[in-house]
């Protein structure tokens, strides 16, 4: 008896896997509605008969993005909220250009893997794992492709002569992105100091300086 009661288990375990993941599409698109008052888990579908070709469409990832600020470098995302089409497909882009020396900080997709093609120059690109933390990294150097594993830190550093420019496919109409400096020295309210301290294992001085420079960069 215990032995049935054990496959039960396992079984009603892994249906709910599965009814947790993503649903299949139901209809061949569903357009977000970036006009509805209502708020779902996603987007709203737009009415079908409201439908064109320019709800699929989006124009000028040819463009350069504008590298002039602290970091050197700029993302130029594409999805569900430029490009409604994508809206329940799972699927999103975006470009990313370096000036020279320029840094995509360390940051993270909680809802997205992420696989980036280098397309210009020469990066150097890592993410780290879990706890206990450890490093994957690799120099990449144009056609060369590299994936960030869903929800982990990870980076590119242009350490070419050039400018470089890469793209990213990502698995989420909205990845999000949590910039791990920003969130940590820049959220609003503030972290408390104390909280810092001892995370960071340095003095108050360290952590008001990090602040400050973190707002001087940011304004």
């Amino acid at each position: 008896m215990a032995s049935y009661v054990f496959v039960f288990v396992v079984l009603v375990l892994a249906s709910t896997k599965a009814f947790a993941s993503d649903p299949s599409q139901l209809q061949d698109f569903c357009v977000a509605d970036n006009t509805t008052k209502v708020f779902v888990n996603g987007v709203v579908c737009k009415n079908p008969a409201h439908v064109n070709a320019d709800d699929f469409f989006f124009s000028g990832l040819d463009k350069p993005g504008d590298t002039k600020n602290a970091l050197g470098s700029k993302v130029t995302p594409v999805n569900v909220n430029n490009l409604f089409g994508l809206n329940t497909l799972g699927i999103s882009l975006a470009r990313v250009d370096f000036a020279r020396h320029g840094l995509n900080p360390p940051h993270t997709h909680p809802r997205a893997t992420e696989v980036l093609t280098l397309l210009q120059g020469k990066l150097y690109v890592g993410f780290v794992t879990s706890n206990p933390p450890k490093l994957f990294s690799k120099i990449l150097n144009k056609g060369d492709v590299f994936v960030f594993p869903e929800g982990l830190i990870h980076f590119q550093l242009n350490i070419g002569r050039e400018n470089a420019v890469a793209i990213a496919a990502l698995s989420s109409q909205n990845p999000g992105v949590i910039t791990v400096a920003d969130a940590v020295l820049g959220s609003s309210p503030a972290i408390k100091d104390n909280v810092l301290e001892k995370a960071f294992q340095v003095d108050k001085k360290v952590v008001d300086y990090l602040k400050s420079q973190f707002w001087t960069d940011s304004n």
